[in-house]
């Protein structure tokens, strides 16, 4: 029965990822759930375009952020441990290590096909203060207090990964508010204010991008980075623009958005609505570099990605070839998966990390690439593929 209960919670829920309280084990045994066959194949390293002459220097700093993270994981440590024997290594050396202590497994999509998209995130800049002004009347959120986060793979292994969000509602747990309900008021987040902006379309892209940067009055600089989310799936709001004939495809980009919003202010909250997704946020200490990944490191500028972690291991290094953002430029690299984003599922798909500010902003608006991707799997701990 708890199992039961288990799934159409899940059900109910639908998009919405929730945790549970803690349950005992139930004493009848649970019916299997078969795992997809793995989306990998066993690669060389020849096929890995560019390898034998990219620039692994880069690579290396976002690898030994991983570590930081992976270290302490037995399939992890032996490599791990060995990064550290190398002082001030150079490429020759890289690549020998990463020949020596991985192998490349290509990344499949279920339908057996290898291309996927590549699209960019940014680490952006928004005016704002801690009180609310006139100008200042867009609040940014911490995470409220009556948002619970079920772990289902606390209590049933065969749901690994799987977390719901929701609210008690008496003795019932329910879908936590959507974004329309929480910009109704009907969340108890007031004096869960962080800071208040001046743009209502520049916040709502701060949530996708997960983290930024608040110039206060003073011109002081404050970092924020993601700290929950309300559990429905992102809609993308681009996407409904060129459904509804607003936009053509070709301009639906972060830019084109913002400039449609521009021009028909009125139309925005109906438009933002349309996307139940919101994020709530944490102040971070200054001193960081960049921002925090989902794996808990600083993301490095144009060597971290964002992936789906139910297919790629979080801290896994990844060689990505894909195209510079509206260009056939190649750009073939060895990246860090370092992040996860809510717009981000599927296994061969990939968010590419450009840093912060206005440039940034320009190239991770524009990019909309296909790509190939490999992950690289320390020896002794590949993927079991299916026969």
């Amino acid at each position: 029965m708890q199992f039961k209960a288990a799934l159409l919670l899940l059900i109910f829920l639908t998009a919405c990822t929730v945790p549970k309280p803690p349950v005992a084990p139930p004493q009848a045994a649970i019916p299997s759930i078969a795992s997809p066959a793995a989306p990998f194949a066993v690669s060389k390293w020849e096929m890995l375009p560019d390898w034998q002459t990219t620039d692994l220097q880069p690579a290396w700093a976002a690898f030994l952020q991983s570590c930081r993270a992976l270290n302490g994981k037995p399939n992890w440590q032996a490599v791990c441990t060995r990064s550290k024997e190398l002082a001030q290594p150079d490429n020759a050396a890289l690549r020998a290590f990463f020949e020596e202590g991985f192998t490349p497994y290509q990344v499949f999509n279920s339908d057996g096909s290898s291309q996927g998209l590549v699209t960019g995130y940014y680490e952006p800049k928004l005016a704002g203060s801690r009180v609310r002004t006139e100008r200042f009347r867009y609040p940014l959120y911490a995470a409220p207090d009556d948002l619970l986060t079920i772990d289902l793979g606390e209590a049933y292994p065969q749901l690994k990964d799987l977390r719901l969000r929701g609210r008690l509602q008496g003795k019932r747990v329910v879908p936590y508010y959507n974004r329309s309900e929480i910009e109704a008021g009907k969340a108890a987040l007031q004096g869960r204010e962080l800071f208040w902006v001046d743009n209502a379309v520049e916040l709502f892209f701060l949530q996708i991008q997960g983290s930024g940067r608040i110039e206060l009055p003073d011109g002081s600089l404050v970092k924020v980075g993601y700290a929950e989310q309300n559990g429905y799936p992102y809609v993308s709001i681009g996407r409904k623009l060129v459904e509804t004939g607003e936009l053509k495809l070709e301009e639906a980009s972060m830019q084109g958005i913002k400039d449609w919003a521009n021009r028909f202010p009125e139309k925005l909250p109906a438009l933002l609505a349309q996307n139940p997704s919101y994020v709530f946020f944490r102040e971070l200490p200054n001193g960081l570099a960049a921002p925090l990944g989902a794996l808990g490191v600083p993301l490095t500028e144009a060597y971290s990605i964002a992936v789906d972690p139910r297919t790629i291991p979080l801290g896994a290094p990844v060689f990505l070839a894909t195209t510079h953002p509206n260009t056939a430029e190649p750009l073939n690299r060895l990246v860090l998966a370092q992040d996860t984003g809510g717009a981000i599922k599927g296994a061969v798909r990939a968010d590419f990390f450009w840093g912060f500010g206005e440039q940034a902003g320009i190239q991770a608006g524009r990019m909309k690439q296909g790509g190939q991707m490999w992950v690289l799997f320390p020896k002794g701990a590949e993927p079991a593929l299916s026969q």
